[in-house]
């Protein structure tokens, strides 16, 4: 507490006052004292990453404004991992190029946190994975879809297959995306996931892989995301039936896009009505 008193230029007794003052405002306990440490409670934890999400706001919107003499501003941008970004990223490099006062803020993770993230403007815009109701956002469907298969070591049974058919995952302990719902299994099994052995989840996938390395699991994830070079431990072999994912686009309807965000998003379109001209 001293060592933050002295941070902010007050005395230790004016800061455990304002604290003090705060946790009465609010009606919640925001640190616990005991006599040689204080902790955070998890209410502190919300209203710290609250605060910071705050005042990234403030600084960005300030950053915007004092800039009206060059284009300026930041992208921030959302999305899950996928290698079917292409036209995304081209798009960022075209912006950024063009106007080099221009930055870029990638926000890797779920479609969860993702939303939440464009509903509070922390993010602009929001790659969303997979299908959902997004009958409240502007959107923009890209071109590329995501093409779902199992990644396991090159010494498993399964790897000499070519593809993997829904019987061929009974038995075996999986790993699965966090956001892939049982139903969406279920479809394309015809009902033959409901005896999967699910052990767990991820939302990001470098990790799980790692699991995977391990041999204590196969998972059901994207292709393109872990190494299976020659060199790797890891295989990836795709599902059979097919089955993909689309990649879609979406910023807000109640706010109106800063130039950069514009800008960014008038490159991506020219970017997929080009290729679009090319089939």
């Amino acid at each position: 507490m001293t060592k933050a008193a002295n941070l902010l230029h007050i005395s230790q007794p004016a800061l455990s006052r304002q604290i003090a003052d705060l946790e009465t405002e609010l009606g919640t306990k925001l640190l616990t004292r005991s006599h040689r440490k204080i902790q955070i409670t998890p209410e502190g934890y919300y209203l710290l990453e609250r605060a910071q999400e705050i005042i990234g706001l403030v600084d960005k919107t300030t950053h915007t404004l004092q800039k009206q003499d060059t284009i300026s501003g930041t992208l921030d941008i959302g999305a899950g991992e996928s290698d079917q970004l292409g036209p995304v990223m081209q798009a960022v490099k075209n912006t950024i190029h063009k106007y080099p006062e221009i930055h870029v803020n990638f926000h890797s993770g779920d479609s969860s946190l993702t939303f939440s993230e464009l509903d509070s403007g922390v993010l602009e815009f929001s790659v969303i994975m997979g299908d959902f109701n997004l009958s409240n956002y502007n959107q923009l469907e890209l071109p590329t879809k995501n093409h779902w298969g199992v990644l396991m070591r090159k010494d498993e049974p399964l790897a000499q297959k070519d593809s993997i058919s829904p019987s061929d995952l009974l038995g075996r302990p999986i790993l699965s995306s966090r956001q892939a719902t049982k139903q969406f299994f279920d479809d394309w099994s015809d009902g033959l996931s409901a005896q999967f052995d699910f052990i767990g989840t991820y939302n990001l996938f470098y990790n799980a892989s790692l699991l995977v390395k391990t041999g204590a699991c196969i998972a059901l994830t994207f292709g393109g995301l872990a190494d299976v070079s020659s060199e790797s431990e890891l295989t990836f072999k795709p599902l059979t039936p097919d089955l993909t994912g689309t990649n879609t686009l979406i910023w807000s309807k109640g706010r109106n896009l800063p130039k950069a965000n514009q800008i960014f998003l008038d490159e991506l379109q020219k970017i997929l009505k080009y290729e679009k001209t090319k089939k």
